[in-house]
C-alpha cells in the first residue's frame, strides 16, 4: 500500500509513526548548527511547512521527558532521513537539550482580552508539559511558586511578560544546558491585532515577552521564529541585535519551506501521478525563494489527495482557504486608477515594478502604497522575477505566481464588484435605458468600467457579464441572458414581470478592435437587431414598449445608440 498522504498535519513526530509521506528536510538541522545563530527569524508565507519544520527541529534536539521525569526516546524518528548522514559532530546534539515550543496562532481573537487570554493558556499549556521541572530540589521553592502560578493561570501580567524567559531558566537548571526556543507564527497576533484595532495593546504584550526572552537570556542555546513577515525591529526586536533574518530574499533555507521541483515529480511519481506534472506546474508552481524555485507544498499535497480518489478532478485554490486573504481585498477594496491598472496588467500575466524593504509595520501598511504590494509579495501572492538597484533601494520585478494565486484575486474582485454594485446609485442608468438618453447610458458603463478591475483579455464574453451584472442591481427588471442559446437570441434582454402595460428592452453587444470602429459596431448590432427580428417573440407575448439598443465596448469606453443616431 501507498504511505497515506498527511494533510493537515503539523507534528513531525505523527508523520513518521503513521508512515505518511514525508518530504524530508531534516538537512536544515546542519544548515542550524553551522549557523551559530542566536535568534534566527525565518518568514515564509503561510502553509509553506513553518510549523511542521519547528516541529522536526524540536523532536531532533529535545531530551523529553515525561511527567515522571523519565526521558522519551524520539532518535528513531530521523532513522534513515538525511540528518543521520551529515556527520556524527551533528548527531551529538541529538536529544540533548530542554526545548520550548510555542505557537502564537492561537491569538487570533476578536479583542485584545481574548487574543491575550489565550496567549497565557499556550504559556500554560507549555509549562504543564515541562511539568517534570517541579521535581526534585533544581528548583527554588520561591521558583515552584511562579511556576504553579502560571500553571493555574494567576492573574499577572508580570507572570507572562517574562514567562519565557523564568522557563528557560527553570529548565536550564533542571537539566544543566540551555533551552531552544521555539516560536511558531509569531506575527499572527500582530496582524490579527491590527486588522481587529487593538494594535498597540497587543504589540506591547509581544515585545515585552520577547525582549526577556530572547536580549541577553543567560539562559537562551538559540531560538528559531517563524512568521510570514519581518516585523521591523524598532516595534518588536527593538534592541535585539543577536537577530538574522532569513526572508524569501535570503539565501539561508531555501529550499527548506516549500517543495523544489525534484521534490515535486517524486511525490506525483510515487502516487502513479506523473502525467499530471504539468498541470501542477501551471497551478502551484512560480514561488522564488532566493534562488530556488518552489512549489506551495499546502497545495501540492491536497491536489494529490484529490487525484488519487478522482484523476480528472479539477485544480483547485486549496491556499485561498487557508488565510482570510484580508491582504488582497484590502488592495481592491481601496484601490485607485494606477492601482486598478496595476493589478489588471498583473492579472493579464505581466509585471510591475516595486521598491521592496524587510523592515516593515502592519501601522505602515496604510503609508504608501508601495508598503501594500510589500506585504503582497512576503505573504507569497506576488513573486520576484527581476531586481535592479537604485542607490540604496531594491527594485523588484513582481508578478502572479500561478494560476492558483490568479483564481483568488479573481475571485476577490468578482466578491469586491458585487458588493460595490449592491451599494450604488445606479437609478441615473435606469432613467437613460428608458428615456433612451443612449449618452448617459453609454457614459454611466464607461465610468463603471473605469471604476472597477477586469481580469479578461476585453473579450466580448467579459463585457457581457459586466453588464448583465450591471443591470441586475436595477431589479425593477428581468435580465435575461441568451448568449448560450445560440442564433436568434440577443444578447441580454430586459423584460419587467407584468406583460400588460410592461416593457422590454434588446441589447445587442459587439466589441471594437478599435476606438475609431466604435460607431459601425453599433451600427452592426442594431442591424442585426432587425434583421434577425428579435423583437418578434416580445411582440407575441403582448410587450408593446419595447427598445433597442446596440452597445460597443473599446477597453473601458461604452458607446451606446439605438438607431435614432444619439450617440457618446
Amino acid at each position: 500500500m501507498k504511505k497515506p498522504i498527511p494533510v493537515g498535519y503539523e507534528d513531525f513526530k505523527r508523520v513518521i509513526d503513521r508512515h505518511a509521506y514525508y518530504v524530508d528536510k531534516t538537512d536544515m538541522l546542519k544548515t542550524l548548527m553551522d549557523s551559530a545563530v542566536s535568534v534566527s527569524l525565518l518568514t515564509r508565507p503561510r502553509r509553506f511547512g513553518k510549523t511542521l519544520n519547528l516541529s522536526m527541529i524540536r523532536r531532533f534536539f529535545e531530551k523529553e521527558m515525561d511527567d515522571q521525569g523519565q526521558q522519551v526516546d524520539n532518535g528513531y524518528l530521523f532513522d534513515g532521513l538525511a540528518i543521520t548522514s551529515c556527520g556524527q559532530e551533528y548527531l551529538t546534539h541529538q536529544q540533548q537539550y530542554p526545548v520550548i515550543n510555542l505557537s502564537l496562532k492561537s491569538a487570533k481573537q476578536p479583542n485584545f482580552e481574548m487574543a491575550y487570554g489565550m496567549l497565557k493558556r499556550e504559556l500554560q499549556e507549555e509549562f504543564g508539559r515541562h511539568r517534570y521541572a517541579l521535581r526534585g530540589d533544581a528548583l527554588t521553592e520561591q521558583e515552584k511558586v511562579q511556576y504553579e502560578d502560571i500553571l493555574a493561570l494567576k492573574d499577572d501580567p508580570l507572570l507572562y511578560a517574562g514567562a519565557l524567559r523564568f522557563l528557560s531558566d527553570c529548565l536550564a537548571k533542571y537539566h544543566g544546558k540551555n533551552a531552544i526556543i521555539l516560536i511558531d507564527e509569531y506575527d499572527v497576533p500582530l496582524e490579527n491585532a491590527w486588522f481587529s484595532g487593538f494594535y498597540e495593546e497587543m504589540i506591547g504584550y509581544i515585545r515585552s515577552l520577547f525582549e526577556s526572552a530572547l536580549k541577553t537570556n543567560p539562559y537562551l542555546e538559540f531560538a528559531v521564529i517563524t512568521g510570514c513577515l519581518h516585523i521591523s525591529r524598532e516595534s518588536i526586536f527593538t534592541g535585539l541585535n543577536n537577530l538574522k533574518i532569513y526572508s524569501i530574499l535570503s539565501p539561508g533555507y531555501s529550499d527548506s519551506f516549500g517543495f523544489t521541483e525534484r521534490e515535486v515529480k517524486e511525490i506525483l511519481a510515487y502516487y502513479d501521478l506523473a502525467d499530471k506534472y504539468e498541470e501542477v506546474r501551471q497551478w502551484y508552481d512560480g514561488y522564488q525563494f532566493s534562488s530556488q524555485e518552489i512549489y506551495n507544498p499546502w497545495s501540492i499535497i491536497n491536489y494529490a489527495d484529490t487525484a488519487l480518489l478522482d484523476r480528472d478532478a479539477f485544480p483547485k485554490p486549496y491556499w485561498s482557504n487557508t488565510s482570510s486573504n484580508s491582504i488582497i481585498r484590502e488592495l481592491v477594496e481601496e484601490a485607485d486608477f494606477e492601482t486598478r491598472s496595476e493589478i489588471e496588467s498583473l492579472i493579464a500575466g505581466n509585471t510591475i515594478e516595486k521598491p521592496v524593504h524587510e523592515d516593515i509595520t502592519y501601522g505602515e501598511i496604510h503609508e504608501s502604497r508601495d508598503n501594500l504590494w510589500n506585504f503582497l509579495y512576503f505573504t507569497g501572492y506576488l513573486k520576484a522575477v527581476g531586481e535592479r538597484k537604485q542607490e540604496e533601494t531594491s527594485y523588484l520585478e513582481l508578478t502572479i505566481p500561478n494560476a492558483e494565486i490568479r483564481s483568488i484575486y479573481r475571485s476577490t474582485i468578482l466578491t469586491w464588484f458585487d458588493k460595490k454594485m449592491q451599494t450604488a446609485d445606479l437609478s441615473p442608468l435606469l432613467t437613460a435605458i428608458e428615456t433612451g438618453d443612449c449618452e448617459t447610458f453609454g457614459r454611466i458603463v464607461s465610468e463603471q468600467l473605469l471604476d472597477t478591475i477586469s481580469f479578461f483579455d476585453y473579450a466580448e464574453i467579459y463585457y457581457h457579464g459586466f453588464l448583465s451584472g450591471l443591470l441586475k442591481v436595477l431589479k425593477k427588471y428581468q435580465i435575461l441572458s441568451n448568449r448560450e442559446s445560440g442564433i436568434g437570441r440577443p444578447d441580454i434582454l430586459m423584460k419587467t414581470p407584468g406583460i400588460r402595460g410592461g416593457a422590454a428592452v434588446i441589447l445587442e453587444l459587439k466589441v471594437a478592435g478599435a476606438f475609431q470602429g466604435m460607431e459601425d459596431a453599433c451600427m452592426d448590432a442594431l442591424s442585426q437587431i432587425e434583421e434577425r427580428d428579435y423583437e418578434a417573440a416580445l411582440r407575441a407575448d403582448g410587450y408593446r414598449d419595447i427598445k433597442k439598443y446596440g452597445v460597443c465596448f473599446y477597453r473601458k469606453e461604452c458607446l451606446v445608440m439605438d438607431g435614432t443616431d444619439k450617440r457618446l
